[in-house]
């Protein structure tokens, strides 16, 4: 039997366990797959591109489970009164191909989204980082900054969007909450002067400079985080050069990230070595890092494996019939026909 989780359920499970608790967890699961990353079967993410936006399938396996996620990214979505991204995904077992879980993945996505940069952060930010640029304030943002002042002690944030009603909005919802400092900054350069962190979240599909190297100041690190795919971008590519560069999946990032501004032997490390401690993250409290965030099929993965487990324990999520179940496995005619029948039955009666 297949279990569906839906938004309402997300939902209760963040009541439950308050949302603080559920970025804790989401940031330990993706890490400890991310340490374990040679055990998984990875391919970069299959896309289909419209002048509209994107439609994207990211899928990821263990010997144990395989995940995709079903993803859309389409900026002028507001529109239609849409969100710019939704998802949902799926959780199977290998061993017999059967879903699971199938999930909404739209809020998760987001939570998954906060903990994988704090994650991030954690191994390549200065330890005494207290103040984030927030660039880019759509329905991302409030969640890199809740994430980042829980799990990360930020006590400052920065805030600038070409909309300042955006800006308006997430200053509006953290507006109270101890311990936090908010501003809403003029533009990109005032937001980041005097600045620890930078973490980008725009969503526009075109390629933009928002952060140039005179911007940059020593120590500091930069979440490249915007939805990403080939033809956009955030970050200058003197930036890059001026940095040392982290990405989730090589293969991935070269094509949709920031990273496509630059040569094809320009050198990055996969981030998962770094948590692994087999290559160096920080090497000094100057050194300006970037991680060029595209997000990975991994990090659903471990979301979704963790919203099973959370699910499980407080008994939510409905039973799917998604499969059919078969007195002979062989006999898929007989009991499609047998179903007809009691279909056809109940039709009749009504």
């Amino acid at each position: 039997m297949t279990t569906l989780i839906s938004t309402q359920d997300i939902a209760r499970i963040v009541a439950h366990h308050g949302l603080p608790e559920v970025l804790r967890l989401m940031e330990a699961a993706i890490t400890a797959d991310f340490r374990r990353w040679p055990d998984f079967d990875k391919v970069p993410r299959v896309a289909s591109h419209s002048q509209d936006g994107v439609i994207e399938l990211m899928p990821v396996a263990d010997a144990t489970h395989y995940s995709f996620k079903y993803v859309n990214g389409h900026p002028r979505n507001g529109r239609f009164g849409l969100p710019t991204v939704m998802a949902f995904g799926v959780l199977a077992e290998v061993a017999t191909g059967q879903p699971i879980l199938v999930s909404e993945l739209t809020l998760t996505t987001a939570m998954r989204t906060a903990a994988t940069s704090v994650m991030a952060a954690r191994a390549l930010a200065r330890p005494d980082a207290r103040a984030m640029a927030l660039i880019g304030n759509g329905a991302q943002s409030d969640f890199q900054a809740l994430a980042f002042h829980h799990l990360l002690g930020i006590d400052e944030i920065r805030l600038f969007d070409v909309d300042p009603a955006a800006s308006a909005r997430v200053r509006e919802h953290l507006r109270g909450l101890p311990g936090l400092r908010v501003s809403v900054c003029a533009s990109v350069a005032e937001a980041l002067r005097g600045a620890d962190l930078v973490t980008t979240v725009t969503a526009d599909k075109r390629s933009a400079t928002i952060v140039t190297p005179e911007m940059l100041e020593p120590g500091m690190h930069l979440n490249a985080v915007g939805g990403d795919c080939p033809g956009k971008t955030e970050l200058h590519p003197a930036v890059l050069a001026a940095a040392d560069v982290f990405v989730e999946y090589e293969p991935q990032t070269r094509i949709e990230g920031d990273l496509q501004q630059m040569p094809a032997d320009f050198p990055v490390t996969e981030l998962w070595r770094v948590l692994a401690g087999q290559a160096p993250g920080r090497r000094s409290a100057r050194q300006v890092t970037v991680f060029d965030s595209v997000g990975f099929a991994l990090e659903d993965f471990s979301a979704l494996r963790l919203v099973a487990a959370l699910a499980r324990e407080l008994k939510l999520g409905e039973a799917l019939d998604l499969m059919p179940r078969l007195a002979d496995p062989r006999d898929l005619y007989g009991h499609l026909m047998l179903q007809a029948s009691g279909a056809g039955t109940h039709l009749k009666a009504a």
